[in-house]
């Protein structure tokens, strides 16, 4: 019987996936079977503990969070949890011997959003690496499936593609960080004196993060690479239209991708994948 229950736990975060981001969900649905799962595990993880530090706005969320903390690490060390989504998150954990410390650091970036609004250089990286860069560690350990040669090899990259990632999402979410959160992410960032010139040193170092990012999909496993690609090209996308909006329109419009657009890179992306013309 406790197939069924596994099996209901990781329909569980497939449902979290889906709820939370259809680009994200697409690009899944593009991976080996055998990863599909995992990866919305990791996913409904990651969705659930951002969701305390960012939306439960009327519960006490450093409590929340310390319970949430807690019951991932009974959930890792029994090897269940009533929890479906950590449960699942166990399972994958537990499987594909996903590193402690890579969800620990993740943790305590969650800790920093109910405590830090502002960053210096310093913190801002220490909040890239745990709430960006380890996520696209804990997928890699899927990715290359037991393979650490191969692991050590794309640790890096992933780690910057993760990091691009986090960066532009930071930048359209601008709005919503800034006015509703009371966050800036950025060192120093300032939202009066938010001008072209910080906004194209911000995407400079964005740009070198892709670069690095893209050498890796490129020695991806191919069986995971088409997933991780179309994620790449949804971001450049995302990335095109920020670059082309001004800072005073980013500090009050979210900036998206219409799910029509989502569909013909979906296309791309295959048609690229299938011919094997990623470059």
């Amino acid at each position: 019987m406790k197939d069924i229950y596994n099996s209901v736990s990781y329909k569980c975060s497939k449902l979290v996936t889906k709820s939370y981001s259809t680009s994200f969900s697409l690009g899944v649905s593009l991976l080996y079977k055998d990863f599909v799962m995992p990866i919305h595990a990791i996913y409904g993880f990651v969705r659930f503990a951002d969701e305390i530090v960012d939306t439960f706005h009327t519960s006490n969320k450093r409590e929340l969070l310390d319970r949430f903390v807690k019951d991932t690490h009974d959930a890792i060390n029994d090897k269940i949890s009533l929890n479906p989504i950590l449960h699942s998150f166990q399972d994958t954990v537990n499987k594909y011997n996903i590193d402690i410390e890579l969800i620990n650091t993740f943790l305590r970036s969650m800790e920093m959003d109910l405590d830090k609004n502002n960053y210096n250089q310093v913190g801002y990286e220490e909040y890239i690496l745990g709430s960006a860069e380890v996520v696209g560690l804990m997928c890699l350990k899927i990715f290359v499936d037991g393979d650490e040669k191969k692991y050590e090899e794309l640790k890096h990259d992933a780690m910057k593609l993760g990091s691009a990632f986090q960066k532009i999402n930071f930048l359209r979410d601008l709005k919503a960080d800034v006015h509703t959160l009371g966050r800036a992410y950025f060192p120093g960032f300032e939202a009066e004196k938010f001008n072209a010139e910080t906004k194209k040193a911000i995407e400079a170092d964005i740009q070198k993060d892709f670069d690095a990012g893209l050498r890796g999909i490129k020695r991806l496993p191919r069986k995971a690479q088409l997933g991780v690609y179309l994620a790449y090209i949804y971001y450049v996308s995302l990335f095109k239209k920020i670059k082309n909006t001004s800072p005073e329109k980013l500090m009050s419009t979210r900036i998206r991708i219409s799910d029509s657009q989502k569909y013909m890179l979906f296309m791309g992306s295959y048609f690229k994948h299938q011919f094997k013309l990623i470059k």
